[in-house]
């Protein structure tokens, strides 16, 4: 589990791809620190478990599915990633929840600057877009935002100084893809309703007047 607070800017520094995987070697310091093989990282948002290490890198499998979901096979010699490490539990949540397990790809269709902010907006599938509400929360590349403005195919997020200079996102060009993961909030709401209404369909002593009497409506 991770905060959405990127701890530092890691490189590229190997890749060997396989048929339908890859393995990754990334240049890191601050992230390094205390981390043991079998540990997660979050890089650009995926959690990935180190496998490899060294004084300054880390080597990690990125398998099939990861590829088809998220941006790492984009990646070339030289890319920058933004790394975090799993949390512990005697820290700060100064992000939200983040699993680093990626829902898919948007793109980036517009950047503008508005005094010291950058706004950035975000083309989005219908099936992520649906989970995205104004002023809740999103991670991009990894990256803990709170959502500005959601529209019919986009959403947009203003992105501080601090961030710009502590993460990747700024140095991204129109068209460029970022992985998505939802606030996973909605996903269990979602699922939760979904299941309390296939009961009251298969149920017949369970009905709508039952669930609001109970506080479920």
């Amino acid at each position: 589990m991770f905060t959405g607070i990127i701890e530092e800017v890691g490189t590229i520094k190997g890749i060997k791809k396989g048929e339908k995987s890859s393995k990754l070697t990334i240049v890191a310091h601050k992230v390094l620190q205390e981390t043991m093989l079998g540990d997660s990282i979050a890089t650009n948002g995926v959690c990935l478990t180190v496998t490899k290490l060294g004084q300054d890198w880390f080597e990690a499998d990125v398998m099939a599915e990861t590829l088809r979901r998220s941006n790492l096979n984009d990646l070339v010699l030289g890319s920058s990633v933004n790394l975090e490490r799993a949390i512990q539990l005697k820290s700060r949540l100064g992000g939200h929840l983040v699993s680093g397990h990626i829902d898919g790809l948007g793109q980036i269709v517009s950047k503008r600057k508005e005094d010291n902010a950058t706004w950035i907006t975000v083309k989005a599938p219908y099936h992520l877009l649906k989970y995205v509400v104004e002023k809740g929360s999103i991670a991009i590349d990894g990256i803990s935002l709170t959502v500005a403005t959601v529209e019919e195919t986009c959403f947009s997020v203003s992105i501080i100084p601090h961030t710009g200079q502590e993460t990747t996102l700024l140095n991204k060009k129109l068209g460029d893809s970022v992985n998505l993961e939802v606030d996973m909030i909605g996903k269990y709401v979602e699922k939760f309703l979904n299941f309390q209404s296939k009961t009251i369909s298969n149920t017949s002593t369970i009905s709508e007047e039952f669930l609001k009497n109970h506080g479920f409506l």
